[in-house]
């Protein structure tokens, strides 16, 4: 299993993604036939309860749209319903452009503030996951259900455990065919890393640091016993790269899913922290393969994938 974290370039965040007025099947469908080039055959894509929400029907007609185009390439889609970075609060309809220079400027968490305002809000967030996975439960298409993203993140830390637990419970209820799964990010939130080891069928986890690093983290993970998937790696500041990590994975039989495909509105190539106000270009892409015109950041990058991939 090897992809990418995938966001079409069009999409600064989930909603836009999603959303009637702006879901782009057109790039989508292009991106993925990049991805597919060189050799990707997994996608991880963020869900959002709202635009559920808001257009129920709609929004289960799109997700089928994406995987029918998914499907084509030979791509296979992680999907994650909830998620605790970036941006705490949010609205339906047009987003916000993105800020120049800032690496997920336009972001939003799923559920975000709103649950600890509107506790009831529990009770639909339960309709929506298991409306989805008892629409999609027995669907190929689909690798592996990721409950919920980097639990505990934003400052949350243990006020997320009711979520997690309640969106394993939910999982469990429907029992869809694919596994379910919440990524490991931190290793010091004991408390939520129990909770995701203890009911994760695959064990994800999230690993952006350099081989060494990368190799302590899956010893550790592989004394579970379980299959073992890289939900997020590849930060080039950080010595998290294709040309040492994507190999390591491979070696350890790992699942491989990086960052970004293709620059876009996330502006997920500038780094964490590492604002450049004025939109210029960073001198090293923190994340991202592909430029929007389809050429490749770097071409050495794409000539190893697709080497590892058994396109060359």
């Amino acid at each position: 299993m090897r992809g990418c974290n995938f966001i079409p370039s069009s999409a600064i965040n989930q909603l836009e993604t999603w959303q009637k007025e702006s879901f782009d099947p057109k790039t989508i469908d292009k991106e993925l036939g990049w991805a597919e080039d060189i050799g990707m055959n997994c996608m991880r894509v963020y869900l959002h309860h709202l635009a559920w929400e808001i257009d129920k029907t709609g929004f289960k007609n799109r997700m089928n749209e994406y995987l029918k185009i998914a499907d084509s390439h030979g791509i296979k889609t992680i999907f994650v319903f909830f998620d605790d970075c970036w941006n705490a609060t949010y609205k339906a309809g047009k987003q916000p452009n993105p800020k120049p220079g800032i690496h997920n400027s336009g972001w939003v968490r799923d559920p975000g503030d709103l649950l600890f305002e509107k506790p009831e809000l529990m009770a639909e967030l339960e309709k929506y996951v298991k409306d989805i996975l008892t629409t999609f439960k027995t669907d190929q298409r689909i690798a592996l259900w990721d409950l919920y993203n980097e639990p505990g993140n934003s400052g949350y830390k243990n006020k997320s455990i009711p979520l997690l637990k309640n969106a394993f419970q939910w999982g469990w209820e429907i029992r869809p065919s694919q596994p379910l799964s919440a990524g490991i990010w931190n290793n010091k939130l004991k408390e939520l890393n129990k909770i995701q080891l203890a009911n994760s069928d695959v064990i994800t986890y999230h690993n952006y640091s350099n081989p060494k690093n990368h190799q302590h983290a899956i010893d550790t993970l592989k004394t579970y016993g379980r299959p073992l998937v890289c939900t997020e790696y590849m930060a080039r500041r950080f010595n998290s790269l294709f040309s040492n990590i994507m190999p390591l994975l491979k070696k350890e039989n790992v699942g491989a899913i990086n960052w970004g495909l293709v620059a876009g509105k996330t502006n997920t190539k500038y780094a964490w922290g590492q604002p450049i106000p004025d939109g210029s270009e960073p001198a090293l892409w923190f994340h991202e393969i592909f430029r929007k015109d389809g050429t490749p950041y770097k071409q050495e990058e794409v000539d190893i994938i697709k080497k590892l991939t058994g396109k060359k």
